[in-house]
């Protein structure tokens, strides 16, 4: 199991903490400094079931400077978001847990995260 992260996040430090109490083996991925490339967002959109849009943070002063408000959001997009997730990692929301199964969960409840490990063998 892998938790990405920015420390500076409430939510994060919460799913942490949670995933401690819980006793779960997991590493950190502090996506901040090491961020995910496009070929990791595409492996983890699919494990999350998403598409780039629904895990972008629109709020952020990157995604104003970008336009992302107005860019489509279909298909032929697609790539072009991954893209911009990829340049600027911040853009992603948070946490994300990539699971054992395979699936992953953006994880910014308690109960996302208990669901999260109860999918662990």
């Amino acid at each position: 199991m892998e938790i990405w992260l920015n420390p500076a996040c409430s939510k994060c430090r919460s799913a942490v903490r949670l995933l401690d109490e819980e006793g779960a083996d997991y590493t950190v991925r502090r996506y901040l400094e090491d961020p995910p490339s496009a070929a990791e967002l595409r492996e983890v959109l699919k494990r999350l079931g998403l598409e780039p849009w629904e895990i972008t943070r629109t709020q952020e002063a990157a995604a104003k400077e970008l336009g992302l408000a107005g860019w489509p959001r279909e298909a032929g997009e697609r790539e072009r978001w991954i893209e911009a997730l990829a340049a600027h990692p911040k853009l992603i929301q948070r946490p994300i847990i990539t699971a054992d199964d395979g699936s992953a969960a953006v994880a910014r409840d308690p109960e996302t995260v208990r669901d999260v490990l109860s999918r662990r063998s």
